[in-house]
C-alpha cells in the first residue's frame, strides 16, 4: 500500500511520464529484492547460510526449551556480528519478535528429527506409508510393463519399508524417554497422570502400527513378495520382521512400566488428598474427634517418632588444659548455678620406693666380632661357634640360631659349600648343617704365616 501511495504522490506532483515510469521500476526492484531474500537459490546457498550461522543456530537449538532467547544473547554469541543475525532473519531461519528470537519450526523439527531428540511421537507417517505401499507402489509394480518402471516402484517400496523400521524403533525410544521424564520431572500430579495416560494411548497406537505392518508383510501382499524376486527386498523384509518382534517385546516391558507409574501416581494422589483432609481437620481443631490418628500413631514404630537423643559436647583434653577454658567454666557455673565442682584433683606424692633408682644390664653378642674371630680360625662355622667362648652362657639352640644369623647377614663374605655334616650326640640333638668357611681362607692363612 505504501508503494502505491508513492506513485499517487508522484501523479499529484505532476511528474512527467518518464519520471513516473522510473519510480515504478525502482519500486519493483525493491519489492522483488525483498521477496527473493526470503528464499534460497540452491542447496549450496542454503548450506552456506547455515554454515555462517552455525554457532548461533547450535546455541539456540540447545536452549530451545527456554521461553525466550534475547537478541543481546545472539550478538554475544556471534561476537557482535549483526550481519549474520540479520541474514538468518531475512531467510526465515530464525524469527524476531521484538527483542526475542526463536528458531523456525521447520528447521527446529528438521534438527530434532536428524538428532533423534524429538519428543513428539507420530505414527501417522507409518500408516500413510503402509497405505502408499498397498494402494500405489505394489499395484503399480504389478501393472508396469517396462523394467525401469518396475524398478522405480520396487525402489519406493524398499525405501518405505526401511523408513517404517526406523520410525518404529525411534517411536519406542521416544516413548520410553518421555514416560521417564514425565514421571520423574513433572511436579504437578494431575498433569503427570494425564501425560502418562496419553503415553499409554500412544503405546497402543504403536502396537496397532506394528500389527498392521506385520499383516502387510505376511498376509496382505503375498503375491507382490512372490513376484518381486529381489534379494535386497527379501533382506529388508526379514530385518523389518525382526525389528517388529523386538519392538513388540519392548512394548510389553513399557506397558508394565507405565502401568506401575500410573499406579504410583494415583497412590501419591490419594495420599496427598488424605493429607490435605487431615490438615484441614487439624486447622479446625477436629482431628482428634473425627479421626483415629492417635491410635494409628500410637501403633507406629517409625524412627521419626522416637525421641531424638541429645549429646552434650565434650571438650578435648588439650582445650581443657588451657587457662582461659578453666576461667570460662567458672563463669558458666556461676551463671547457671550448677552443682559441678571444678576443683582440680591433685595427684598423691611419690613414695620412697617409687623414687628409688633401679638398674638392669643386658649382655649383647657382637656378631661382627664373632665374624672377625671366625675368619682368623681354620674351622668351619658350626664347629667354631660350638667351641667359641661367649661372654655369657649360651645353649646349643642359641648357637644354632647364631649360625643361621651369621650365614644370613654375612652371606657375601662366606663360602657355603655343598657338603653337609650332622651334629654329635653330646648336645642331645641331631641336626644337619652345611659346612661354611670364610672366602679366601687360604690367602688369609698364608698372610698369618
Amino acid at each position: 500500500m505504501k508503494y502505491t501511495a508513492y506513485i499517487l504522490y508522484a501523479y499529484q506532483l505532476r511528474c512527467n511520464k518518464k519520471m513516473i515510469n522510473w519510480i515504478i521500476f525502482a519500486l519493483t526492484i525493491i519489492i522483488l529484492k525483498q521477496n527473493v531474500m526470503n528464499y534460497f537459490y540452491s542447496i549450496k546457498d542454503l548450506l552456506n547460510v547455515l554454515s555462517r550461522g552455525s554457532k548461533l543456530l547450535a546455541e539456540m537449538f540447545e536452549k530451545r526449551k527456554t521461553l525466550s532467547y534475547k537478541y543481546e544473547y545472539a550478538l554475544e554469541v556471534m561476537d557482535g556480528n549483526e550481519d549474520v543475525i540479520k541474514l538468518l532473519i531475512s531467510r526465515n531461519i530464525i524469527h524476531q519478535n521484538g527483542n526475542l528470537l526463536e528458531l523456525d519450526d521447520q528447521y527446529l523439527n528438521f534438527f530434532e528429527d536428524i538428532l533423534e531428540v524429538n519428543e513428539e511421537i507420530n505414527t501417522s507417517y507409518v500408516h500413510e506409508s503402509i497405505r502408499q505401499i498397498k494402494e500405489e507402489y505394489m499395484i503399480y509394480y504389478l501393472q508396469a510393463s517396462g523394467e525401469s518402471e518396475r524398478y522405480r516402484y520396487l525402489k519406493a517400496v524398499k525405501s518405505s519399508l526401511k523408513k517404517i523400521g526406523r520410525v518404529t524403533i525411534r517411536s519406542i525410544v521416544d516413548l520410553d524417554r518421555n514416560i521417564e521424564n514425565a514421571f520423574k520431572t513433572e511436579p504437578n500430579y494431575r498433569i503427570k497422570l494425564s501425560k502418562l495416560e496419553n503415553y499409554k494411548k500412544r503405546l497402543e497406537a504403536i502396537q496397532e502400527m506394528i500389527v498392521q505392518t506385520e499383516k502387510l508383510l505376511n498376509e496382505d501382499e503375498i503375491t507382490f513378495f512372490k513376484t518381486a524376486t529381489d534379494e535386497e527386498l527379501r533382506h529388508i523384509k526379514t530385518d523389518l520382521l525382526l525389528i517388529l518382534i523386538d519392538a513388540s517385546h519392548n512394548l510389553i516391558e513399557t506397558r508394565q512400566q507405565i502401568i506401575e507409574y500410573i499406579n504410583q501416581v494415583k497412590y501419591q494422589n490419594r495420599f496427598i488428598e488424605k493429607l490435605r483432609q487431615l490438615k484441614y481437620l487439624r486447622n479446625q481443631y477436629e482431628i482428634k474427634h473425627k479421626t483415629n490418628i492417635q491410635e494409628v500413631l500410637g501403633k507406629s514404630t517409625a524412627v521419626v517418632f522416637d525421641t531424638k537423643p541429645v549429646y552434650s559436647p565434650k571438650l578435648s583434653l588439650d582445650r581443657m588444659q588451657q587457662d582461659d577454658t578453666y576461667s570460662l567454666i567458672h563463669r558458666v557455673i556461676k551463671r547457671y548455678k550448677t552443682d559441678v565442682d571444678p576443683k582440680k584433683s591433685v595427684a598423691p606424692n611419690f613414695s620412697a620406693e617409687e623414687l628409688t633408682a633401679y638398674s638392669s644390664s643386658e649382655t649383647h653378642i657382637n656378631l661382627h666380632e664373632v665374624r672377625d674371630n671366625f675368619v682368623l680360625s681354620d674351622k668351619h662355622l658350626f664347629a667354631f661357634l660350638k667351641e667359641y667362648n661367649f661372654p655369657m652362657e649360651t645353649t646349643f639352640d642359641k648357637r644354632v640360631t647364631l649360625y643361621c644369623q651369621i650365614v644370613s647377614i654375612f652371606e657375601d663374605e662366606l663360602e657355603i659349600t655343598e657338603r653337609y655334616e650332622k651334629s654329635d650326640a653330646e648336645s642331645g640333638k641331631y641336626i644337619e648343617y652345611a659346612l661354611v668357611y670364610p672366602k679366601n681362607r687360604f690367602a688369609i692363612k698364608n698372610v698369618q704365616l
